[in-house]
């Protein structure tokens, strides 16, 4: 079983803590991990864009001049997308963007993503994070700590207002729970810290 050692919030380092190999030692599948952040990403899209096209725009159906003699190109109506106020070619209409992904491609992503993050050493386990006020400098005295004062995912087995709180003004930090761990935000962090207990609910839901 992969190991990493266990740190306590003043940064040092107070033994050792055992992690499963299901997760935290798995094959990395690299387009596994891309599809699923393709997918998280296309998700956050509203697609309500829309434009319309030369037969939605208001105005037009009279033919503008004779057809020959003029001298200038053949038209129709003055709502073709060349002329002002005319309809826009292949406008965008509102879709669901949405990737599909399968269920089993989508455990392996996240198993690849924890396995990488150990690998590259940017996961960090703390005995517990536990704030006596919500006060962001405390938070960020933590993470100074525990050098990981750079893009920080913080993942708490459940809400801890202090620390939620605190690190809400800190624009490197972003707090999230097992719950909601998701690939994209393993893989955007440069370190991923966990509290313990985070560990072995993540290891009891994914494992």
């Amino acid at each position: 079983m992969p190991k990493t050692a266990l740190y306590n919030m003043e940064g040092a380092a107070i033994g050792e803590i055992e992690l499963s190999d299901e997760l935290f030692a798995a094959a990395v599948n690299v387009p596994a991990m891309h599809l699923v952040v393709r997918s998280y990403l296309a998700a956050q899209r509203q697609g309500t864009q829309s434009a319309k096209t030369r037969g939605e725009v208001r105005g037009g159906g009279r033919k503008i001049y004779r057809q020959k003699g003029t001298g200038n190109a053949r038209h129709h109506g003055n709502r073709a997308p060349q002329f002002r106020h005319g309809g826009v070619v292949f406008a965008p209409k509102p879709r669901d963007y949405v990737i599909a992904v399968p269920k089993k491609v989508r455990r392996l992503a996240f198993k690849s993503a924890l396995t990488s993050k150990l690998n590259d050493g940017d996961i960090i386990v703390v005995d517990e994070l536990k704030l006596t006020e919500a006060k962001t400098k405390l938070m960020a005295k933590v993470l100074k700590n525990l050098k990981a004062d750079k893009k920080t995912l913080v993942v708490l087995p459940e809400r801890e207002e202090n620390v939620v709180r605190a690190t809400a003004n800190l624009a490197e930090a972003k707090t999230t729970y097992v719950n909601t761990l998701n690939v994209y935000d393993i893989l955007n962090a440069d370190k991923v810290v966990l509290t313990k207990a985070a560990v072995q609910s993540v290891e009891e839901v994914y494992a």
